[in-house]
């Protein structure tokens, strides 16, 4: 098990995977959030495509609805 930097913390993760595994495995829905991998944004629909490796940076950011 390797890690990759989430949010600012290591956490642990079966890599090479996906950016969608990855936030799977978090119990994230992949549709609500936005995701930052290594500094660039990443579209949603690129989730299932974009591989995540051993000390790649995420930041992950929940939507929130409201009023």
């Amino acid at each position: 098990m390797t890690h990759v930097i989430a949010n600012g913390r290591e956490v642990p993760a079966s890599l090479p995977c996906t950016v969608e595994a990855f936030l799977l495995t978090q119990h994230l829905l992949p549709r609500s959030v936005v995701v930052e991998h290594n500094g660039e944004a990443v579209s949603p629909s690129d989730f299932s495509h974009r591989m995540l490796h051993p000390g790649d940076r995420l930041e992950i950011v929940r939507i929130v609805a409201g009023g």
